[in-house]
């Protein structure tokens, strides 16, 4: 499942453009987040083949996802 979860990812963020690369990162952590909660940020880097650095940009929304979903947010809109 997460080997289908991280193709996702890669396909959304080689499609986006430069100047919203990191928003569409942040989309993806959120849209995922149930399915990637065992996930360390090193174990994301990797599979998505990012650099190790957005590690603490993928723990920071794991933890706004929770609070997100949480308030209603439809993660299946995203």
């Amino acid at each position: 499942m997460n080997d289908q979860i991280f193709d996702a990812i890669r396909e959304a963020l080689a499609n986006a453009d430069e100047s919203s690369w990191t928003q569409e990162l942040h989309i993806q952590v959120i849209k995922y987040a149930d399915s990637l909660a065992d996930v360390t940020g090193k174990e994301f880097c990797e599979a998505v083949q990012i650099k190790d650095s957005y590690f603490a940009e993928f723990n920071k929304m794991k933890k706004i996802a929770t609070r997100l979903i949480a308030a209603g947010l439809d993660v299946s809109r995203l």
